[in-house]
């Protein structure tokens, strides 16, 4: 009885977790470049009450074994880096990417993180930066006699400038990463990620060449959340964790018949 108990409280913390997980994406569901969180389940250890195999009688073994599961737990939580929509912005400094790779961003430290969040701006200094201010990585400055309009960025990654009353001119490349491992990159907010051990090292090229995705200028990639999605699966998350509070209750029920037999 005490197994059915655990059991049906490993499921709630578990559902407990999934919940999480699904208000995540949801919070996230307008977050440019924002991509969708899973988790994964997995069943706990059993208890082998007999193996199968075992021998059953002198010239017979059992045909099945005999098991009982001791719940289950949260083994994973994994991110889909599939494509989310283009959607158009027609400003100059927003690029989308269409296929793979990511944004290099230099941190304050001098580190490298990575983004699919193409909402750009120009600073001060006429830089290209997030909206935290961290510049790309590839060094892009405009001259600072260019109106904003004539910014130009090609699907390979050439960013054009022209200053007033000047001639066209590029002021530099944009250039993506790309992993092996893209779930394998650590989340530290501010739609960035930083390379571990499980993504590999980063595999840098220009837009369009050696399976990198190609840059649209004018428009930023949405969430690749589907909010009618994680609308079902709160659903199947509540029922189950329905369920296996019905399971608690229903164990504790038949404690409580246990321990009512009398002589």
């Amino acid at each position: 009885m005490m197994r059915a108990l655990w059991s049906a409280a490993s499921g709630m913390k578990g559902q407990q977790t999934n919940m999480d997980v699904i208000a995540h994406n949801i919070a996230n569901v307008n977050t440019y470049g924002g991509k969708k969180v899973r988790a994964e389940f997995q069943d706990l250890i059993y208890q082998n009450i007999r193996d199968a195999g075992a021998a059953s009688g002198a010239d017979s073994q059992y045909p099945t074994g005999m098991q009982i599961g001791l719940g289950t737990r949260v083994a994973a939580t994994n991110r889909l880096f599939t494509q989310g929509a283009l959607q158009s912005t027609e400003n100059p400094t927003d690029i989308g990417i269409q296929g793979e790779g990511f944004f290099r961003i230099t941190m304050p430290d001098g580190t490298t993180a990575y983004t699919r969040d193409g909402s750009f701006k120009l600073d001060s200094q006429k830089r290209l930066v997030t909206t935290d201010g961290y510049p790309l990585a590839d060094g892009i400055t405009i001259d600072e006699n260019a109106p904003n309009d004539s910014i130009t960025i090609s699907g390979d990654g050439r960013v054009s400038c022209t200053p007033a009353g000047g001639t066209q001119q590029e002021v530099g490349q944009i250039q993506l990463a790309r992993f092996v491992n893209p779930s394998g990159l650590t989340a530290i907010g501010k739609n960035l990620f930083i390379v571990s051990e499980a993504s590999g090292n980063a595999i840098e090229g220009n837009p369009g060449e050696d399976g990198a995705g190609t840059l649209t200028q004018g428009t930023l990639e949405m969430s690749n959340v589907q909010i009618v999605e994680e609308m079902v699966n709160m659903i199947i998350s509540q029922r189950a964790y329905e369920s296996n509070s019905k399971a608690v209750t229903t164990s504790d029920s038949m404690l409580e018949i246990a321990n009512g037999l009398k002589r």
